[in-house]
């Protein structure tokens, strides 16, 4: 019995710890973290795009038999 009151005791535990750092996380904004990086420009916008080569039809060779 002692090890259940245990238990129950030790969720509570982590259940109020999850809570306690979720509200300090909200209150110091650190959520918008994500947000603020996907705004960031991954390459420069001046460089030129690569060239796209058209697709070429297969040979003769190419073709089973």
């Amino acid at each position: 019995m002692s090890v259940l009151v245990l238990q129950v005791f030790v969720s509570l535990m982590l259940v109020a710890g999850a809570v306690l750092l979720f509200a300090f996380s909200v209150r110091h904004r650190d959520y918008e973290h994500a947000d603020r990086l996907s705004l960031f420009p991954l390459e420069d916008d001046s460089a030129r795009p690569a060239r796209v080569e058209p697709p070429q039809p297969p040979s003769q060779s190419d073709l089973p038999r």
